[in-house]
């Protein structure tokens, strides 16, 4: 595995560089790490080069003050980008990673020629979910994040496949044990705060790719396909929750090539 860290003004973020090729960028979700991708770097570093960042406070990336927001993350993607001298980039965001993405587009759409929103959604937070953000918040503040991660993940598979992907819920809780209580409210605030952007899929011209699970008790697939037009394309993933990359691998690669080509 060829794992790579790099200096910020303040910390470190840690990245997964593997392949050659037309650069893919790929954003895991809360409380994940570039790990979450494990089983599709593989596959696409066969064609592409992969590059599959930590975001700050997750795995082994640091986070500052500076950090804690959905439009800072894109910031620092891009200070990323601009060290490995990359400018026509296809990215994918997987739940966070999918805001941070369309964060991404809004701002630097001139270095994607397309992207994709993998179990993410346009949609801004209800308030029923500003709620539980602010709940999580305290949760992590009072208990720490095992007690959040437990609680957390197994909502993320799709009840049917808790049992059968049990060891893939596991690896997602180790994954998780690691986010930094600081990355983790940070993010959770960023999450809180951030503003509807479907004008960015309603306006843009580049290819989109909006990825959904039948089964996802996270963001439901409805959330995700929240724009229609001649270049965005919507794929539900049968029998699948919010974490196609363990539940539906094959699947998920095979979507993603298509899209590619």
């Amino acid at each position: 595995m060829n794992r790579k860290t790099f200096a910020l003004k303040s910390g470190t973020m840690v990245y997964r560089d593997e392949g050659d090729g037309k650069p893919i960028v790929l954003l895991h979700g809360f409380c994940g790490s570039h790990q979450y991708w494990d089983h599709v770097i593989p596959e696409l570093s066969k064609d592409y080069r992969v590059i599959a960042p930590d975001l700050p406070g997750h795995g082994n990336s640091t986070v500052t003050n500076e950090q804690q927001s959905i439009e800072a993350m894109a910031d620092t993607i891009k200070v990323l980008l601009d060290r490995l001298a990359l400018e026509d980039v296809a990215m994918f965001g997987h739940s966070l990673g999918g805001y941070i993405t369309l964060a991404f587009a809004e701002k630097y759409s001139s270095l994607l020629n397309r992207f994709s929103l993998v179990h993410s959604t346009a949609f801004p937070d209800s308030e029923e979910a500003k709620k539980g953000r602010a709940a999580a918040i305290e949760k992590v503040t009072l208990e720490g994040i095992p007690s959040l991660i437990d609680g957390l993940v197994p909502k993320l598979f799709s009840p049917d496949n808790l049992k059968k992907h049990a060891d893939d819920v596991e690896a997602t809780k180790e994954i998780g044990y690691a986010t930094s209580p600081e990355g983790a409210i940070g993010a959770l605030k960023a999450m809180k705060s951030r503003p509807d952007r479907n004008h960015v899929l309603e306006n843009t011209s580049l290819p989109v790719l909006l990825i959904a699970g039948d089964k996802d008790q996270v963001i439901p697939y409805e959330k995700t396909f929240s724009v229609a037009k001649g270049n965005i394309q919507h794929s539900l993933l049968k029998n699948t929750g919010h974490m196609s990359m363990y539940e539906a691998p094959e699947q998920l690669i095979s979507e993603m090539k298509v899209f590619l080509k």
